[in-house]
């Protein structure tokens, strides 16, 4: 179960009112409405009122729109919905019974910004003068005063969040990798991301084809009877024309970053992977003296898209699976011919519900990758494959690779990169501990759903790599990014000249 299930209802209930009302043609006269019918009355269930509790669903509304909670927004696909912040404590240090009101007062003397002073039983610090800089926790001989980190700051692993005057939470856009940790850390719920329902809802409506497209994390977060042929059968129900797993895009990847490794030893250059959204948007923001090493090969989610638009031109490509920063990988990459939309698991389950239909099990068989790409979902499955295909193709090599995930061992292994010294040629780059399958917005990363996993990996077929790609025509586009990566603060710059437009 995940760390925020208690909150998510809330959460589900907006979607599905959203996705109800874009079914049905009828947002634009109803949508305002949603809060009352979610928090009907006049007594509260969570916050101090009832009208602050509609205030926070209204900014929930917006985010199911694809728009910013307040009237700010920045263009970054996570948000902070202030009213939900503003209940979050202020004060990052804190005076515990610990403290004995001892005669020395060192914490009061080491404080430079006058910010605690001597109380009846305990001293006491004051908010609005406190600057955070931890003297007075550091000279206190009996440890009794705490440092009280906010979840969603604790979580973020490159120091994005900070607060402002009135102490509620502020997303550094420059700094941020839209990993999407502090969405699923914060327990008041006071930050998510803005969702595609309605432009993919939009879509499944028109007369357009439109695919869904689901990551390989999938397999195993919902049960070891709900495979890729239950999410083929619900989809179609929905109204999507068809479903494809990612785990072909993933065999494609595969196929284009393990020549590219091969190519890169023989120069002696050092290369990263490039699946990851959140670990090429650190290399990008807080490392681009390596932006050079990040792979050309696209993401399984770009490759699927690729083959699915060339096979189907004018098709919309929807993508599904726990990661937020595949959402980032569409906005701010702008890859030619990536999936238009990314859905979370949450989002296609308020769609489901919308429309009635539930994941269940199917008897028939369904598999379009080899198990090499199913297994991108889990650390070690991208290098694993690339070796595997290396070996399957006649180069079978002897390459160093450090398999990283989670932001810790990201940064101290770029670090190492960056100053020349890490001994490994490669580096396989996850920005969620443990890989994809733990995504911020799993259903269900928990030890029994990896032993779920496995239990429904071992009954895919053994073909190799090769083999699978065969079955496929792979003419008509490209495996590899056709462009450098994209410049965060150009990027800043051209929306600050859209805003003045």
């Amino acid at each position: 179960m995940r760390a925020d299930e208690s909150i998510l209802g809330l959460k589900r209930d907006v979607m599905c009112e959203v996705a109800k009302l874009a079914f049905a043609g009828e947002l634009e006269e109803k949508a305002e409405f949603i809060p009352q019918k979610i928090i009907p009355g006049t007594i509260p269930h969570w916050r101090c009122c009832v009208y602050k509790e509609r205030e926070i669903v209204r900014g929930r509304v917006r985010l199911a729109l694809g728009k910013a909670p307040g009237p700010e927004d920045n263009g970054n696909i996570i948000q902070v919905i202030e009213a939900a912040c503003a209940d979050c404590p202020i004060s990052s240090y804190v005076v515990t019974d610990n403290c004995q009101n001892c005669v020395g007062k060192s914490c009061v003397k080491s404080c430079r910004f006058d910010a605690i002073h001597p109380g009846k039983e305990r001293s006491q610090i004051d908010p609005n003068k406190c600057k955070e800089c931890g003297m007075c926790a550091r000279s206190c001989p009996y440890n009794a005063i705490v440092h009280m980190k906010r979840p969603c700051k604790a979580s973020c692993p490159v120091n994005a969040l900070t607060y402002d005057e009135n102490g509620l939470s502020v997303i550094d856009e420059e700094k941020c990798i839209r990993c999407g940790q502090c969405i699923h850390h914060c327990p008041f719920a006071a930050i998510g991301s803005k969702d595609s329902i309605v432009p993919v809802i939009e879509a499944i409506k028109s007369d357009k084809e439109v695919y869904a497209v689901a990551a390989p994390a999938t397999e195993g977060q919902f049960g070891k009877d709900i495979n890729m042929a239950s999410w083929k059968k619900a989809m179609k129900e929905i109204g999507f024309t068809d479903f494809v797993e990612v785990g072909l895009g993933a065999d494609l990847t595969t196929s284009a970053e393990a020549e590219e490794w091969a190519e890169a030893a023989e120069k002696g250059e050092m290369r990263t992977t490039s699946c990851c959204p959140g670990f090429v948007n650190m290399i990008v923001r807080h490392y681009p003296k390596l932006r050079d090493s990040v792979s050309t090969a696209v993401s399984p989610m770009c490759e699927i898209s690729r083959y699915l638009k060339a096979r189907h031109p004018g098709c919309v490509v929807v993508f599904i699976g726990p990661c937020v920063a595949k959402k980032s990988e569409i906005v701010d990459q702008q890859i030619e011919g990536n999936a238009d939309y990314a859905l979370i698991y949450d989002e296609i389950a308020a769609i489901m519900q919308a429309k009635d239909v539930k994941l269940e099990p199917v008897e028939d068989v369904y598999q379009e990758s080899s198990v090499f790409g199913k297994k991108y979902a889990t650390s070690g499955g991208v290098s694993g494959s690339c070796l595997e295909y290396l070996k399957e193709i006649g180069k079978d090599s002897d390459l160093k690779v450090a398999k990283v995930s989670g932001g810790a061992e990201l940064k101290k292994t770029l670090l190492l990169a960056g100053a020349g010294k890490l001994p490994e040629e490669f580096i396989e780059g996850m920005c969620c501990e443990g890989g994809c399958f733990h995504g911020p917005s799993s259903m269900d990363d928990s030890p029994k759903a990896l032993h779920t996993r496995k239990e429904i990996l071992d009954k895919a077929d053994s073909r190799s790599i090769l083999e699978n790609l065969e079955k496929f025509d792979l003419s008509g586009f490209s495996r590899f990014r056709e462009h450098p990566l994209y410049d965060p603060l150009k990027e800043s710059e051209k929306q600050d000249e859209q805003l003045h437009e």
